[in-house]
């Protein structure tokens, strides 16, 4: 019976991690803002402008992550990164004053910077090859599951208090993620594999006797000087901005009239939507065009959140009601969940595994500046306006542009033969 590849259960310990961060920060966390909120009489926009601290200070970590990841391996970095994260939350579940959230949120950025996103994805980037999209969506998608738990989250927070519930996701963090840390491993040469799973001989351990890949090997240096990553960069950036105000999301169909259980519902349901963009990118994603799929990614994002403010919204006589509301939760959510493992197999495949782990950290600084500026943005346009809709009508119209962007981007093989004459 052949043995599972190795790669897998990196990409299993991964999931988990990435299903608890998840479901109690990246999507669980608007689930507190509106009992922190009326705690401490706090302003949308300066909740706001805490994440988009969080997104600001992600983005100055992101390359030192990378380089960590390249000179230490990925369990070291990730047990220091999980730890710090445990500390972040006991902080919160204290705080008193805003001075004391800005500071945990802080910490918490730099222990999942180094505990979570970026180093399962440069792990399992460098255990596979050909079925790298299939890999990362699988990966991916562990993070739809836990958006698909908010509204226990929302249950957990009503009966049991915000500050207790936040407590034990620390402690949440050091039980699942410690274990979970030493299943990382750097890459399949260092234990006799080739990537995807092919054995090598017991005495092959040397990695100069592997046969030649044809995969690209671009070094950081080269890549910022290719107009191919900057496209792929501010593209992608733009999708960072529209998802990272899923903080509102929750808030702003309670603002727009929907009830807090059914908000909680749909909120959650996007998480479904998000499963099901990946799930079906792990399907097809290595046999089609992975450009013209995120492409499409994009266009379905530009019509799901362009949907969420038209709930309940009149047009002279004309009330939308819920109708918009399926729109946002099946269109944003198949969109947006498709389009994470096509851009980081995407730039796997463009730039290859030689320095895989700095570019993505690179680029998810890029990301992270457009990150920041989306909680911030909205956050103001609500407090100036005590409506959403203004907010989520710009970011839509700013998610349009990285359509365009996508459509033109050169295929790997295309970009590949342009290359050659620039690496000899």
């Amino acid at each position: 019976m052949k043995r599972l590849f190795y790669g897998w259960y990196i990409v299993g310990a991964g999931g988990i991690v990435q299903w608890y961060t998840s479901a109690v920060f990246w999507r669980g966390f608007q689930a507190f803002i509106p009992h922190i909120l009326s705690t401490f009489g706090w302003s949308a926009a300066a909740t706001g402008a805490a994440i988009s601290i969080q997104r600001s200070e992600s983005g100055l970590i992101s390359p030192f992550v990378g380089f960590a990841i390249d000179k230490f391996g990925p369990r070291k970095v990730m047990i220091l990164g999980i730890i710090t994260t445990g500390i972040g939350f006991i902080i919160m579940s204290r705080m008193q004053n805003l001075w004391h959230f800005y500071l945990s949120i802080l910490i918490l950025t730099l222990g999942m910077s180094f505990g979570s996103f970026i180093v399962f994805v440069v792990t399992v980037g460098n255990w596979f090859i050909k079925r790298r999209a299939r890999a990362l969506s699988i990966l991916m998608s562990f993070s739809a599951l836990g958006g698909i738990t908010l509204p226990l989250l929302v249950i957990a927070i009503e009966g049991f208090g915000w500050r207790d519930v936040m407590m034990m996701i620390g402690f949440g963090f050091w039980f699942i993620g410690i274990p979970a840390a030493f299943f990382m491993r750097k890459n399949p040469e260092n234990y006799g594999l080739l990537p995807d799973g092919n054995l090598e001989k017991k005495d092959s351990l040397n990695t100069k006797n592997f046969p030649p890949r044809q995969e690209p090997q671009i070094t950081l240096r080269q890549a910022v000087k290719l107009r191919v990553f900057w496209q792929l960069a501010i593209a992608t950036s733009l999708g960072q901005l529209v998802s990272s105000t899923n903080l509102f999301h929750f808030d702003a169909l309670i603002n727009f009239g929907i009830s807090i259980k059914f908000a909680a519902l749909a909120a959650g349901s996007v998480a479904v939507g998000d499963l099901l963009g990946r799930a079906g990118i792990a399907i097809i994603g290595d046999k089609l065009d992975k450009k013209n799929l995120l492409t499409l990614s994009f266009l379905l994002q530009v019509i799901g959140i362009g949907a969420l403010p038209l709930v309940n919204y009149s047009f002279q006589e004309i009330n939308f009601g819920s109708i918009p509301l399926p729109i946002f939760v099946i269109g944003f959510g198949i969109g947006f969940g498709a389009s994470i493992p096509l851009r980081l197999a995407l730039l796997a495949d463009y730039f290859g595994r030689r320095s895989y782990g700095s570019i993505l950290g690179i680029t998810s600084s890029i990301n992270a500046i457009f990150g920041a500026i989306g909680p911030a943005l909205v956050g103001l346009l609500y407090d100036l306006n005590n409506d959403y809709r203004i907010g989520f009508f710009l970011i839509t119209i700013l998610l349009s542009i990285s359509i365009p962007l996508c459509s033109t981007l050169d295929n790997p093989t295309e970009f590949l033969k342009k290359l050659k004459p620039l690496r000899k």
